[in-house]
């Protein structure tokens, strides 16, 4: 027998529950100030996580399986650890409150406000939203020459976050890609599904001009994973029809500015003819894993990275990269992370934080998976987004850690990926996903 339909006051209900993750979505499009340590995104999720806490006590439910518990709460262990082994108090303080806050207490927070479906589909279109804000944002830059400092010229699109976040409007757009993608692949409703399509190729142009190279290898596999999951036969259509679009645009017209075209083929030329931002990351890596090598366990301490850098790092490694732009003036940028997240973790938790925290991701990602195959078609419209975002956010860290702006977006793609993967309701059938728990 069909499940009755949800009451008005449950639809609504669900819609409200999920309002405080949608506003530390927009916050993410103020600007940001220089320098600043601290954004009105990161003081909101401070509060997303009280009012989880309060509406939990409030409903008097049980906040977390005993699944959810223990997937969420491993990282808590290599982080405390690492904490204890930091350099000073004041590391120790900042370091925990910024892996905590990211890794467990957001992601904890949306777990709880995200009743069903519903809501979770308002916070991924507000993840496309933000994207098409600081997308607009970023190709007016490149447009106007007010970006940031790209090879000689202010054409770099960085939105918002400045040029000491280049990787910000990056993110931020190649999650909207994801999530429209993921939607449009998810939902049976014509409507929906051009709108998604829309948004994800008017998005592209925005992750273009963001010349960041780790965020367009993310992206083409978070992509091509939603695709091969919602199938087969529609994924080699698509691949097919994307290939040969590139070389009509590129190849046959001429489409694309040099600087992009020369950034597209160093991606394959990286271990040839590095340029000096690659050679820096090869040396930062190097230095990450010497660290390893002199704590396997529980590695350097939190935040000890920059204070163990020069020790073990080679003399190819520049003094910083260079910053300008984007209503910004010149600035040595120091390098102060090995721009690897599983490299961080490994030199400054060791094996011990590497096991936890990239642990959790990996059993995040697996029952995502198995979720997704047991509920079919129900529930796709959230699935394909959630775990397509996850994903990229596992490639990206193999460019890229935490640190800047943009930050609290990871909260929120691990927030979303750990309700669909270890939430009660989350295949909860569309005529019954705000009804009775």
């Amino acid at each position: 027998m069909p499940a009755p339909p949800p009451s008005p006051s449950r639809r609504a209900g669900s819609v409200v529950s999920v309002l405080p993750v949608v506003a530390v979505v927009v916050l993410l499009g103020l600007p940001v100030a220089p320098d600043s340590a601290a954004t009105p995104a990161d003081a909101a999720s401070g509060l997303l996580v009280l009012w989880a806490v309060v509406d939990t006590v409030r409903r008097a439910r049980r906040p977390l399986t005993r699944t959810a518990a223990v997937v969420l709460g491993l990282p808590v262990v290599g982080i405390a650890v690492a904490a204890a082994g930091a350099l000073t108090t004041g590391d120790a303080i900042a370091g925990l409150g910024r892996y905590l806050q990211v890794f467990v207490l957001v992601p904890v927070a949306v777990v709880l406000l995200v009743r069903d479906r519903r809501g979770a589909r308002l916070v991924l279109w507000s993840l496309v939203g933000l994207a098409l804000w600081q997308g607009a944002v970023g190709v007016r830059q490149y447009l106007t020459g007010t970006g940031a400092l790209y090879q000689g010229a202010d054409i770099r699109a960085v939105g918002t976050f400045g040029p000491s976040d280049v990787m910000g409007m990056a993110s931020v757009v190649a999650c909207g890609v994801v999530a429209a993608t993921g939607l449009a692949l998810g939902t049976r409703a014509r409507r929906q599904r051009a709108v998604a399509v829309g948004c994800a190729l008017v998005l592209l142009v925005p992750l273009a001009l963001s010349f960041s190279r780790g965020a367009w290898i993310a992206t083409a596999v978070a992509c091509g994973a939603q695709l091969v999951l919602a199938g087969v036969r529609l994924a080699v259509k698509v691949f097919a029809a994307a290939v040969a679009a590139s070389v009509v645009l590129v190849g046959g017209l001429g489409v694309g500015a040099a600087a992009l075209q020369e950034r597209l083929t160093s991606i394959t030329q990286v271990a040839e003819a590095p340029d000096q931002s690659v050679v820096d990351r090869y040396t930062m890596w190097a230095a990450a894993a010497d660290m390893w090598r002199g704590h396997p366990v529980t590695g350097v301490g939190l935040k000890a990275f920059p204070a163990h850098r020069d020790g073990h790092a080679s003399l190819a490694l520049s003094s910083g990269s260079d910053t300008q732009g984007a209503g910004q003036a010149f600035r040595r940028q120091p390098l102060l992370s090995p721009h690897n997240m599983y490299l961080l973790l490994l030199s400054e938790q060791g094996l011990l934080g590497l096991l936890t925290v990239a642990g959790g991701w990996l059993a995040l990602l697996v029952c995502a998976l198995r979720r997704l195959r047991r509920s079919g078609r129900v529930g796709r419209d959230c699935a394909l987004p959630a775990c397509g975002l996850l994903l990229w956010q596992l490639v990206n860290f193999l460019y890229a850690d935490i640190g800047g702006p943009s930050t609290v977006l990871t909260a929120i793609c691990f927030g979303l990926a750990a309700w669909w993967a270890l939430a009660r309701d989350a295949t909860t059938p569309p005529a019954a996903e705000a009804g009775p728990r």
